[in-house]
């Protein structure tokens, strides 16, 4: 009996251990691909998570925020020990967080912001500064054309999207103090190649074929190569007869520099799941409380390194 006992007892703190171990499971309702940028942060989140043996799901919202919502709710039905948002944009988010609270499921977001009246709703925001990011942009274009004239065209992000309000935030306030640098045109290029391409030609098209602009300030780097192909295709040459500075610091604007392209980047890490997965684990470990927001680094990169730059980046899966 009491042989049977132990034995008994060896195999109820082998099934505990064993319920101890199991992984966490973390769904992850990404916007989609619809960058390079977006790509990398997509793979290196996997690479993150399966360093920490975590098991990530992760959901193609397809930049639709219909999608992201089924996405949640489906992740709570599952029941994963954490959601993992890159919201598309930035309002809308409160009745499936507050689902999401309610059933005891921490959130955080990645890359992007909400705008909530109850920030309990959310564990944690793991983002760069992006107003930072815009103000480095428009600092350096302001220190380039040294006290010149210069009419700049703006390649806006998604619509309502925060990453978007807060790089054009960042750019007026980095210009501000020069009233020779103005920004005279404005549109929304979704934050793709081929709408920023699309939008850059209606630009050109729009001032004297290009001769009455200075520069172009695209709010993530793909709109920014979509720009230059339009630039090539009017017959200008882009990164001198209209300077290029964009966000993110994805490989192919690094070959633009280096072709002479393109003129700067503020680069934006991929890596926004590592601290939120390693928030994640403190939280269940010992019920540590991460801070409401985790800043990433932001680095203005110039043609002098555009080489090293990408080769380093090359792999990450831009």
């Amino acid at each position: 009996m009491y042989r049977r006992l132990l034995i008994a007892a060896a195999v109820a703190t082998a099934v505990c251990g064993a319920a101890q171990a199991a992984p966490l499971v973390v769904g992850f309702s990404q916007i989609g691909s619809e960058s390079g940028w977006r790509s990398a942060e997509t793979k290196v989140s996997k690479q993150e998570a399966e360093k920490r043996g975590i098991t990530l799901k992760i959901s193609d919202a397809q930049q639709k925020q219909e999608n992201q919502i089924k996405a949640v709710r489906s992740f709570i039905t599952q029941g994963v020990d954490a959601i993992f948002i890159a919201p598309v944009v930035a309002t809308g988010w409160a009745p499936v967080l507050t689902e999401a609270k309610e059933a005891n499921i921490p959130v955080f977001l990645l890359d992007r912001t909400v705008e909530v009246t109850d920030d309990s709703l959310y564990t944690a925001a793991v983002a760069s500064d992006s107003v930072h990011e815009g103000k480095v942009a428009g600092e350096w274009l302001v220190k380039e054309v040294a006290g010149k004239p210069c009419n700049v065209v703006e390649l806006q992000g998604t619509v309502g999207a925060s990453v978007a309000l807060n790089r054009k935030k960042g750019f007026a306030d980095g210009i501000a103090s020069t009233p020779n640098v103005k920004i005279i045109r404005s549109q929304s290029g979704d934050f793709t190649r081929s709408k920023g391409k699309e939008v850059m030609e209606s630009f050109i098209k729009a001032e004297q074929n290009g001769k009455n602009i200075c520069a172009v300030y695209a709010h993530n780097d793909d709109m920014a190569i979509g720009a230059i192909q339009a630039i090539k295709e009017a017959g200008l040459k882009p990164g001198t007869q209209i300077k290029v500075v964009s966000i993110d610091g994805v490989p192919d604007i690094f070959k633009a520099m280096s072709n002479g392209e393109a003129n700067a980047t503020v680069e934006l890490t991929p890596n926004m799941a590592g601290p939120a997965l390693d928030a994640l684990i403190a939280m269940k470990k010992d019920g540590t409380k991460p801070p409401k927001f985790i800043q990433t680094e932001s680095r203005l990169l110039l043609p002098d390194t555009a080489k090293q730059e990408f080769e380093s980046k090359k792999n990450l899966g831009y």
